[in-house]
């Protein structure tokens, strides 16, 4: 037996103490960190309420959310409740701390609540943090596309206006009217002089043969009449086919008496882009005398790549600007696409006809090109709204209240900045234009860390 005095010193702890005593040790251990299990499991009651003494002891409250009920508002946000950041399945009525793995709990507002109720990857921005990562939005709306391929084209001579001078008699030269290449002649200029003997006998045959008409033209003998006029008629067809003009063969009748010889003129007002005849040289038929071009008007040949040689359209107005005239744009049209594409550099040749009355634009001059296509009116957004990962093309809509909503959308022509948008977005839908990156990486997030849990739960 003990000593009375040691039970007066010691006096016995009445039962209700014992128990509270061990109360106190059981919730000091549950809310001892023991790592987060996979599964969350229920917590009685009693627990809780010791869980929630002893977060209280060890962890201070966070501010406004200490001593508040699940469902009071806190400043002008609703609480709902209280749950384990790690395992939202575990909710509380209080703040403290998860049981299982010592996570302090965070409160639940009924804002947020609410957005889990909207599409999946919904995701919602405060605006501070909307204004820190320089979100902007845009509307979708109905407007008319215009869409402008641009390319480099090359300036070259019309071939429609160009024409070779040849002889169709041999002979020597015996002048050059035109003695350089680049000089411009007028239509009808002469360009060369050209002696040949068999020309100066046709001469003298058809003042033979207009002599033998007006002396037996009125006879009466029919077949004598009818062949001097036969052979006066294939002797000017002679001197025509050779290119003498019915000028120098009524000035041949004139002047009675054969001319040594034989000058070519120009068909053209252009420039002569070759010369090939010297004073004293032998010609024939076969050989090129002159090439003369008319630069008044020029073409531009453009490479165009496959993908957008569905825009193009003969007659389609083309503009050209050239580094010689800056700030200076010549307009003219699509007169010609070729029939085939360049399997090297996958583009198609198209050509584009320009009016040069004053000769500015010259031959072998490079030129930027602008086609401009005009879409019609359709329902578009901004080109920088779209997402595109190669496989589908995504745009954020703004819902309102910081929440933003990705939606899949179908895409058709591209204008200058805008997008043609088939489907997905109505008009008047608002879509974000700047940050849509970061927005898509949250919402991409927020969909895993979903499916994370739903897997595990």
């Amino acid at each position: 037996m003990g000593d009375p005095k040691d039970e007066r010193r010691f006096p016995k702890r009445p039962a209700q103490r014992g128990l509270t005593a061990m109360g106190a040790l059981f919730a000091v251990f549950a809310a001892l960190p023991s790592g987060c299990s996979d599964q969350p499991r229920e917590v009685s009651p009693l627990e809780k309420g010791h869980a929630g003494h002893a977060a209280g002891a060890a962890v201070k409250p966070a501010g406004e959310h200490a001593g508040h009920q699940a469902g009071v508002k806190t400043g002008e946000r609703k609480i709902l409740y209280w749950q384990d950041p790690m395992h939202p399945q575990y909710r509380s009525d209080e703040p403290g701390v998860a049981p299982d793995c010592g996570a302090q709990l965070v409160p639940a507002y009924a804002d947020e609540v609410a957005s889990g109720e909207m599409a999946e990857g919904t995701v919602r921005l405060s605006a501070r943090k909307q204004q820190i990562s320089g979100v902007r939005t845009d509307a979708v709306e109905k407007r008319r596309l215009q869409r402008v391929v641009r390319t480099v084209g090359r300036l070259e001579i019309d071939e429609t206006q160009v024409r070779h001078i040849h002889t169709k008699i041999a002979g020597w030269v015996e002048k050059t009217s035109v003695n350089y290449t680049g000089q411009l002649v007028e239509t009808g200029q002469p360009l060369v002089s050209i002696y040949s003997p068999e020309l100066v006998s046709t001469q003298e045959e058809y003042l033979l043969a207009l002599k033998g008409v007006k002396d037996l033209g009125e006879s009466k003998v029919v077949e004598i009449a009818s062949g001097a006029r036969s052979l006066l008629a294939s002797t000017r067809n002679r001197l025509l086919y050779w290119d003498i003009t019915p000028e120098q063969i009524r000035a041949l009748e004139e002047r009675g008496e054969p001319k040594k010889a034989l000058t070519l003129h120009s068909p053209i007002r252009g420039f002569v882009t070759v010369r090939e005849v010297y004073e004293g040289k032998y010609v024939g038929p076969e050989m090129e005398l002159y090439t003369v071009a008319d630069f008044s008007r020029i073409w531009v040949y453009a490479d165009v790549y496959e993908y957008e040689m569905p825009f193009v359209r003969l007659g389609q107005e083309a503009a050209i600007r050239l580094s010689y005239f800056p700030g200076e744009t010549f307009r003219g049209r699509v007169s010609y696409v070729y029939p085939y594409l360049d399997e090297k550099t996958r583009t198609n040749k198209v050509r584009l006809e320009f009016p040069n009355p004053d000769y500015r634009l010259k031959p072998g001059m490079y030129a930027d090109v602008e086609l401009e296509i005009d879409l019609g009116e359709r329902l578009a957004a901004p080109e920088e709204a779209i997402l595109d990962s190669g496989t589908e093309q995504l745009v954020f809509v703004a819902l309102g209240d910081g929440h933003f909503e990705p939606r899949r959308v179908a895409l058709g022509a591209k204008g200058e900045g805008w997008v043609e948008v088939r489907s997905g977005v109505q008009a008047g839908d608002r879509v974000v234009t700047s940050a849509n990156f970061l927005i898509d990486s949250e919402s991409r997030l927020k969909s895993a860390t979903g499916a994370m849990e739903g897997r595990q739960h």
